[in-house]
């Protein structure tokens, strides 16, 4: 069974609630924040009646979405897009946002009964160990009950009847309307340093590095974006959607495979293989009738994921740069 009929076969029930929708929709992660925090205040109010988004002219005290009355007891639910895990290096932001609330609460006198941390992802074991340890000696100093709604937490939030509209205004796939219209353009997406520091270790970067390539910024946003997609169109297993990833897929591969061997033919005795990377990626470039109305950075960043997939290099020997 090909793995698009499997993943049909599979399919059941309502597409998948999938947090990076928001980037999808806002274009880059500036936006994805604050569309995750519009998604966030639409749910608590559907689960809360009273609760509303405070907006910040110029500080909003530590506040995102309140519940209460700020002249006597208040909740507060705190946003934070972090994407696509929480690791350590978001630590400090956690704790700055948690102090700054408190500190507002004595200064504008209310008092603050609960702090709700809400993150699109999940944590690494480090980063929850550390939480735990860290909720349970705040909550000890300031009396304050701290909860995290991570990843688990929204969907089965967002699953409840109450709170379909959400669902349905967030994270279902859009319908076009019906008729000749021309296939819309997929969105790019900023990659910021610190994605891009991590990527540094990828594998795709390493082939890139051995084929003696300097500068691998612009790879890493062309994989970043194409990666986004994929796994869009994968977690939404829309049968039509994912057939042209594997058309996609296959097409790249192909035009890698005839260029390599041509290469290997031309370098006969440099194992760099000069130029290979730059033939490749232009042959993809001008190739006419992509699926998915994919743009040039897509494509070449679906390159980047079959070397990131080991099924290809950009060496003679990439196989042992796995």
């Amino acid at each position: 069974m090909t793995a698009t009929a499997a993943s049909t076969s599979l399919a059941s029930g309502e597409p998948p609630i999938n947090f990076a929708a928001h980037q999808l929709r806002a274009g880059n992660l500036a936006g994805a924040r604050d569309d995750f925090e519009q998604m966030l205040a639409m749910l608590l109010a559907a689960i809360h009646p009273g609760a509303r988004a405070i907006s910040a002219n110029p500080g909003d005290w530590g506040i995102d979405i309140l519940l209460g009355e700020l002249s006597g007891l208040v909740v507060i639910w705190q946003s934070k897009y972090f994407w696509p895990i929480v690791t350590r290096s978001h630590q400090g932001q956690i704790r700055e946002s948690f102090d700054s609330a408190v500190a507002a609460a004595a200064r504008h006198g209310y008092r603050l009964a609960q702090w709700v941390l809400c993150v699109p992802a999940s944590m690494d074991a480090p980063t929850a160990q550390w939480w735990d340890n860290w909720r349970a000696r705040r909550q000890r100093e300031t009396g304050v009950q701290i909860e995290l709604w991570h990843e688990n937490v929204l969907r089965n939030l967002l699953v409840k009847p109450d709170c379909a509209h959400v669902r349905r205004h967030f994270y279902d796939p859009y319908a076009a309307p019906s008729g000749p219209v021309a296939p819309p353009r997929v969105p790019l997406h900023d990659l910021d340093p610190e994605h891009a520091s991590a990527l540094e270790g990828a594998l795709f970067v390493r082939q890139l590095r051995a084929a003696g390539h300097t500068e691998v910024g612009a790879a890493k946003r062309e994989y970043f974006n194409a990666d986004l997609l994929a796994r869009e169109i994968l977690d939404k297993r829309v049968p039509a959607e994912l057939d042209a990833l594997d058309e996609a897929d296959g097409l790249v591969h192909g035009i890698w495979e005839g260029q390599f061997n041509s290469f290997v033919v031309r370098w006969p005795r440099d194992a760099a293989l000069p130029g290979l990377h730059a033939s490749v990626m232009r042959e993809i470039r001008s190739t006419g009738g992509f699926p998915l109305a994919l743009n040039a950075v897509h494509r070449c960043g679906l390159m980047h994921r079959v070397v990131e997939q080991r099924r290809a290099g950009w060496v003679r020997h990439w196989r042992e740069l796995l």
